[in-house]
Parts: C-alpha cells; structure tokens; sequence
C-alpha cells in the first residue's frame, strides 16, 4: 500500500477521525454502536415472528477476573440488544464432566440460541472438548470445527467474532481488502488462523507468522494491511509498519492498573499508518458487536427465518 491511500483501497465511508499524524483511527467503539443498532432492530424482529427473544446463555466457570469483567459487558450488551441472557455462574471446582452435562443440555433448550463458554476454562478442564461439546448451530463464538470448517470452505455461517469483527470494520471505514497483502501475526485457533481464512475471504494474499517465522520484521514492513494477535506488549515496533498500512491491533495487554495497551507500538506505527485501531477502543467493541450478530443469527437459522 503506497502512501497515497487511495491508490489501493477507498477512502473510509465511515466519518473519519485523524490522529495527530494524520492517520485514521478505526474507531471500533463507534461503529460497533451502529452493528449493536440494527442487530437490536433484528433481535426485536424476531422476537415478533417467534414470539420469544433470541436467548444467549453464557456459561462462567470461576472467578477469573478478567473473565468476569467480559461476562458482565456481555450480559449487559444482550439486554440492551433485546437478547435474553441465561445466566450460569459456576464455582471453580466444577468438574469437566459437569460442564459438557450443562452444555448438552443447553443444546436441547428451546430457548437458547447461542452458547458461549468464557475462556479461560480452570486448569484441568479441557476447554478442547467442551467448546466441541456445542452445537454448532449455537456455536455464537465460531469456535467449533465445524464452523471454522465452513468458514475455510468459503461458506461461513457463525463467524469467529474477532475475526469477523476486523473485516466488518475493515467494510465500515471502505478498506477494500481485496488484492492487498495481508499479515497476520499469531496463529491461534481463535483469532490468527480464522483472521487469516477471514482475510482470504476477501480476497487479500495472506501471511500468517509465528513462532517459527525467520524474519518478522521483513514479513511486517511488506504488510499492506497487518492484523497483530499476540497478546504481548508491544511486540511490533512502530518502525516496521509500511507507510499508509491498514493495522488491526487485536491484543489487549495490562501494563498498569487502568492503562491497557495493544501488540502494536501505537504512536510510531500510527506516523506512518493509513488507518489503525486504537487499544482500547478498536477491536475490543467489534467483538462484542458481532457475538451479538451472531447470536441473532443462530436464532433466525434455527427458526428456519432469515433476518
């Protein structure tokens, strides 16, 4: 991607906000309150078809407290989308055994649309097993095989959130991905690998880089747009980035209490970017938007509707 942004991918259709650089921040927040919008109109259309909301149960094992701030934002976010929320609070020592029993139950309940299991799971308990334990009907985090498996034979159903949530907010701001060289850096079952099915979607040439990749930074400073998905600090100085990039900044990292920061370099990368997200503020919202996308389609395909 050149420095003139226009060369190879439309200007943002989305009100743009510049950094002091000059380059676009994606505002996630923003347009993640234009998805909650219309999936709220969705939610509230169903719900007159059927007679009943879409139902979301989501399942919390332990006291995590990173998982019990997510938790908490997804609850509110259902009953603010019109989406009943069935709630399972389950103390630490619950065996694994006990667990798959509630998921198969929750696969039988009329009610519920979507099962989502809060990562991470306690030590012991194969997070493997009871994420494929799911209907992949009410898979709303894209996680089972089968998803995955659909999503890489280009017909996507439930989409992997986070990924999804990069190329919605990708299309929000007119970033035609199409033909660009695309880098992903991490290759986990939950972001990198699907970000990178995502991105082939889409007609982008796609690198994945990992732990045995040879030259990192050379694989970056190709990058026309860069999806970071470490969970490291900074991991990517800013002085890698190519001029005029897209950067999708996934990783969400503590550095002190109140202070978060992204796998990305923020001030540096953003002098030289063409768009990036902020950390908080990015990517974070999309992936709440799109659980709850989600969870409302999964409602309409079992219903046999179309939203």
């Amino acid at each position: 991607m050149s420095g003139d942004r226009s060369s190879t991918a439309a200007r943002s259709t989305a009100t743009p906000k510049a950094a002091s650089s000059g380059a676009i921040i994606l505002d996630g927040k923003a347009f993640a309150a234009q998805v909650r919008q219309a999936v709220a109109l969705h939610a509230g259309e169903f719900a007159s078809r059927f007679g009943r909301p879409p139902g979301l149960a989501v399942i919390k094992v332990g006291e995590d407290p990173a998982s019990c701030v997510y938790v908490k934002s997804k609850r509110k976010a259902c009953s603010e989308g019109g989406i009943a929320s069935f709630e399972h609070d389950l103390p630490a020592a619950t065996t694994e055994a006990q667990l798959i029993t509630l998921v198969y139950a929750l696969n039988h309940d009329d009610r519920v649309d979507g099962i989502l299991v809060q990562l991470p799971l306690p030590n012991g308990t194969d997070a493997n097993r009871v994420m494929d334990a799911i209907d992949p009907a009410k898979d709303v985090d894209g996680f089972h095989p089968v998803n995955t498996g659909l999503l890489a034979q280009k017909r996507p159903k439930l989409r992997p959130c986070t990924p999804y949530g990069v190329i919605r907010l990708a299309e929000g701001y007119g970033i035609a991905l199409r033909g660009l060289r695309a880098t992903v850096v991490g290759a986990s079952n939950i972001v990198g690998r699907p970000m990178a099915l995502e991105l082939l979607l889409a007609g982008a040439t796609v690198t994945v880089c990992h732990t045995g990749t040879r030259d990192l930074r050379a694989e970056v400073e190709r990058a026309e747009v860069l999806v970071a998905a470490v969970g490291k600090a900074g991991f990517i100085p800013g002085e890698w980035i190519r001029p005029g990039a897209a950067v999708f900044d996934v990783g969400i990292n503590r550095i002190a209490p109140g202070k978060l920061v992204g796998d990305v370099e923020y001030e540096p990368a953003a002098r030289r970017a063409g768009w990036i997200t902020p950390v908080p503020g990015g990517v974070g919202p999309m992936t709440i938007a799109m659980l709850l996308s989600n969870a409302v389609a999964a409602a309409f395909m079992r219903a046999g509707g179309k939203n």
